[in-house]
């Protein structure tokens, strides 16, 4: 299992496998290969079907239009066999292909040529289950950050501060920035708006309605092209921000802690990435915000003083009732409905956490069961629901819908 580094990407939205993974490809192919006389990029399934929605074109063509003339065929109806967001980098001279590529955007804005998803040699922690990493907690007293800090080392505390910070700007910079989103849907951003009002509720209202806020602003700011964190992806940036900022914001925790809590989300987060997906384009968005608002529970759980067990219990509760959540962008673009799936993931979090403190920490359904089913049930959900803009709202609803 990787790396924290390669789940909490810092980078620009707003999709980390339509964008970030392309633009990221694309760098790599350029630098691997001599400069062509032109380029020649073929997209495929998901990758095509939503690309121009979330920018994977412009993403592409800013790293390769400097070098040589690109390109780019759109192929969305050609699913490759490894990964739906599969891609072909081509250099010609003349009208002789030179060299050749075929890659995936696997998730998180990780790429793979196919050959071997989970690459051993990037391997950090030796357990790959919750139920492993419980049992290690249990036995030795320690909680779930010192199993991360144990194998990542105390550096990890370091990018986690660079994180946090680039988090909690993400947040300052969606409160103060309004106006209409980018892409032609005419949605308008709300973050500040929220903010404002929810100054005038006192306690619940308040508290809820600043969580919202919180997580409006990270998903407008993405869906805008800002600099965000995949937490664990571009598309569900917006919760485990939200949920972490309020809590600094309103119970004044101490930033160690909440870097603490950052590497609790991420070891449950890497775990679902392991062993099932983070990519929508192969399991929907359950793989998405459904793994962030298990992020998001964890790390309050954490917070708020639970067992190991309890932390446990929190992810599992947010993961199991994200089950079957389908991936259906309006028009290809992260606004409808993912940037309200942000905000009310955010609040779901909040619930595990309660809802799992109120418990001794035993429940029947594990955190590592529920991500196998994730993984089952992504397989099974329909290919036109997982990030085609061909199913769900995004098959009823218009581009000139300017009811969000």
């Amino acid at each position: 299992m990787e790396s924290l580094r390669k789940l909490y990407r810092i980078g620009k939205g707003p999709s980390s496998s339509h964008t970030m993974g392309p633009r990221l490809a694309a760098q790599t192919f350029s630098k691997k290969h001599e400069i062509p006389d032109k380029y020649r990029v073929t997209l495929y399934g998901s990758l095509a079907a939503t690309g121009k929605g979330h920018l994977t074109d412009a993403a592409i063509l800013e790293v390769l239009t400097p070098l040589a003339p690109v390109e780019i065929k759109w192929k969305p109806t050609v699913f490759l066999p490894f990964h739906p967001n599969g891609m072909k980098f081509e250099g010609l001279k003349g009208n002789k292909v030179t060299d050749s590529w075929t890659v995936y955007s696997t998730g998180g804005g990780a790429i793979s040529d196919g050959s071997n998803r989970k690459e051993k040699k990037d391997s950090v922690y030796p357990m790959t289950n919750i139920a492993d990493i419980k049992n290690w907690c249990d036995e030795n007293g320690h909680t779930y950050w010192e199993y991360v800090e144990k194998y990542e080392g105390e550096e990890i505390w370091d990018y986690l501060h660079e994180v946090w910070q680039v988090m909690c700007q993400a947040i300052d910079n969606g409160l103060r920035n309004e106006g209409i989103l980018p892409g032609g849907l005419g949605v308008q951003r709300k973050a500040a708006t929220y903010f404002v009002k929810a100054k005038g509720y006192t306690d619940a209202m308040r508290n809820r309605g600043l969580l919202y806020s919180y997580a409006l602003a990270t998903s407008e700011e993405n869906a805008s092209g800002g600099t965000i964190v995949t937490a664990p992806t571009c598309g569900s940036s917006g919760v485990l921000p939200a949920v972490l900022y309020h809590l600094k914001t309103s119970r004044d925790f101490m930033e160690i802690r909440l870097l603490r809590a950052l590497a609790t989300a991420g070891l449950f987060g890497n775990i679902v990435k392991e062993n099932a997906s983070i990519s929508g384009a192969e399991v929907g968005c359950q793989g998405e915000v459904g793994v962030a608002c298990a992020m998001a529970a964890a790390a309050s759980c954490q917070l708020f003083g639970g067992s190991p067990s309890q932390i446990e219990y929190a992810a599992e509760l947010a993961l199991e009732h994200h089950l079957g959540l389908t991936c259906d962008p309006v028009c290809g673009l992260v606004q409808i409905p993912c940037i309200e799936r942000n905000a009310i993931a955010a609040a779901r979090a909040f619930d595990s956490n309660i809802y799992a403190t109120f418990s001794d920490g035993k429940h029947r359904v594990c955190f590592d069961r529920v991500v196998a089913v994730m993984k089952e049930t992504g397989h099974d959900i329909p290919s036109l629901y997982k990030e085609t803009a061909e199913g769900g709202l995004a098959k009823h609803i218009k581009k000139s819908s300017k009811n969000k």
